[in-house]
C-alpha cells in the first residue's frame, strides 16, 4: 500500500524537504520575471515628465525650484533602491507585468512628495511636521504593499493631529476604495484621529478634499467599479473639488465639509 510517507521519501530524494517547495518548483512559481529595465527607464523619463508639466502650471508657492534635483532625489535614487533591493522583480498586481506596477506605485510616490510644500501649507505646519507613516517600505518586499494605513500624518499647531490618505488620478476617474474608508473609521473610533483623503485629479487639475471618517455607510456616492475587480468605490462627487492647481492652495481651517451629495 502506498502511503503519505511514500510521498514524502519520494520528493526528499526529487531534493525537494517541504511541499510547498516542490508545488512552486512544478508550478514554476519560483521562477521570477526578467524585468526589462529599458522599459523602466522609459517609465522613469515619463515620470520626469509628469513632473516637470505639473511645476510648470502649478502655483508659485508650491513651484520646486530645481525640478532636476526633485527628480533625481525622488525618481532615479528611489527606483536604483529598490533595484537594490530586488523589489522590483516580485512586484504584482491582477497578473500585471512588474514595470507597470513599478510605474503605477511610483506616480503615486512621487505626486505625493511633490506636494508636500502645498500640504505645509494648507495645514499651516513645517513639512517637518508631516510624518510618513504607510507601510510602503523600499527594502523589504514583506512590507513594500499597499495596505488601508493612510500615508501621511500631520502634526497640527493645535497639539492635535490628522491623518492624509494622498491619492493621484490620472484618467479622470476619482474614487476611495471602500478599506481605507473602513480603516479611517476604525483609526477614529480606536484612537480618535481623523483621516482627510487629499485627491490629486491630475487629469483634470483639481483636488478633492474628503473626511474618509465621516462618509456615510448609505452615501449615494457608493459604487460597484467594474473596471476595478468589481470592487465597491467611493466616487468622488464635483463638488468635494475645491482647489484649482493653478491656484495658491487653500488653508484646511477655510475648508468647508457639509454634505456634498
Amino acid at each position: 500500500m502506498i502511503t503519505k510517507e511514500d510521498f514524502k521519501n519520494y520528493r526528499q530524494q526529487l531534493g525537494f524537504t517541504n511541499q510547498q517547495t516542490a508545488k512552486k518548483f512544478f508550478a514554476g512559481k519560483d521562477i521570477l520575471p526578467t524585468v526589462d529595465f529599458n522599459y523602466i527607464n522609459l517609465f522613469n523619463t515619463r515620470l520626469s515628465e509628469i513632473i516637470e508639466k505639473i511645476n510648470t502650471i502649478s502655483h508659485h508657492s508650491i513651484e520646486h525650484e530645481s525640478i532636476n534635483l526633485f527628480n533625481r532625489e525622488n525618481i532615479y535614487n528611489v527606483f536604483e533602491k529598490l533595484k537594490k533591493n530586488q523589489i522590483i522583480p516580485k512586484l504584482n498586481n491582477q497578473g500585471r507585468r512588474p514595470e507597470q506596477v513599478y510605474f503605477s506605485w511610483m506616480r503615486g510616490y512621487v505626486i505625493s512628495n511633490y506636494f508636500l510644500r502645498a500640504l505645509s501649507i494648507i495645514f499651516e505646519v513645517n513639512i517637518t511636521d508631516i510624518d510618513l507613516i504607510g507601510d510602503d517600505d523600499l527594502i523589504n518586499i514583506d512590507t513594500f504593499k499597499r495596505t488601508p494605513k493612510a500615508d501621511l500624518e500631520v502634526n497640527l499647531k493645535n497639539n492635535s493631529k490628522i491623518r492624509l490618505e494622498i491619492q493621484s488620478g490620472f484618467q479622470g476617474v476619482n474614487d476611495i476604495k471602500q478599506h481605507k474608508v473602513l480603516e479611517a473609521k476604525r483609526i477614529f473610533e480606536s484612537e480618535s484621529i481623523s483621516s482627510l483623503a487629499i485627491h490629486f485629479d491630475l487629469f483634470n487639475g483639481q483636488v478633492a478634499f474628503v473626511k474618509l471618517d465621516e462618509i456615510e455607510e448609505d452615501s449615494v456616492n457608493w459604487i460597484t467599479r467594474q473596471q476595478m475587480e468589481g470592487q465597491t468605490v467611493f466616487n468622488i462627487d464635483q463638488n468635494y473639488f475645491v482647489w484649482k492647481l493653478i491656484d495658491k492652495p487653500p488653508k484646511f481651517r477655510d475648508l468647508f465639509f457639509g454634505n456634498h451629495e
